[in-house]
């Protein structure tokens, strides 16, 4: 009992039964990882994880009853916290960059290996988004390299701050959901891994200053 209490708890969410079974052998092959639960729909998703509270929730972005990006956003609704891997065969700029928007931490293809895909669950469950360089390099030519907004840029200062989602909403004025995506995009432009490496990243290239 407690040898699974310390493993990191996955959900898999995926609409082919096929796809959950192999995924929970390959993941429960691993000594670290415990399976509690799969879902084959958004709708069965959300009442797993109301009773089984996974660490990391692995998903396809092809839902019935609702799209995939829309249960990433809704998921998080539920539980702010929760972190979610995308594993799916969609591989356009548009699907990776709307997950990211709506919360998922991390992209992969299906055709990803095994180690990869865990040592991305063992990511993410440490709070490290999870771009695979080729993914991250596409989509960073795809938005032209744009620079931060004025706003993103406000969003960062209050992040190198320690300020925490909701409080950038309550500071700026804005919804917790346009907080989290202004923080996603600041991620991709930065090409950074998590909160803190992409404000100091910022602070670094001159972009952000902390207030004295």
């Amino acid at each position: 009992m407690n040898e699974r209490a310390n493993k990191i708890k996955v959900l898999i969410v995926d609409d082919h039964p096929v796809v959950r079974l192999g995924l929970r052998t390959m993941l429960e092959s691993e000594e670290n990882i415990a399976v509690t639960g799969m879902a084959g729909s958004a709708k069965e998703a959300f009442a797993e994880i109301q009773r089984k509270q996974p660490d990391v929730v692995l998903m396809d972005l092809r839902m019935p009853e609702m799209e995939g990006t829309e249960a990433i956003a809704e998921l998080r609704r539920i539980q702010p916290d929760l972190r979610i891997l995308v594993l799916t065969n969609y591989e356009s700029d548009e699907y990776i960059l709307r997950a990211l928007q709506a919360g998922a931490m991390g992209y992969l293809l299906k055709s990803t290996p095994q180690d990869e895909i865990v040592q991305a669950v063992e990511m993410v469950h440490a709070n490290k988004r999870c771009i695979p360089p080729g993914i991250a390099q596409r989509l960073f030519e795809t938005m032209g390299r744009e620079e931060l907004s004025q706003r993103e840029l406000e969003v960062l200062t209050l992040v190198a701050m320690g300020l925490t989602n909701k409080q950038i909403a309550e500071r700026l004025f804005i919804s917790d959901k346009t907080a989290r995506n202004h923080v996603a995009s600041c991620l991709v432009k930065l090409e950074a891994n998590d909160r803190t490496e992409a404000a100091t990243t910022a602070i670094r290239r001159g972009l952000i200053r902390l207030p004295e």
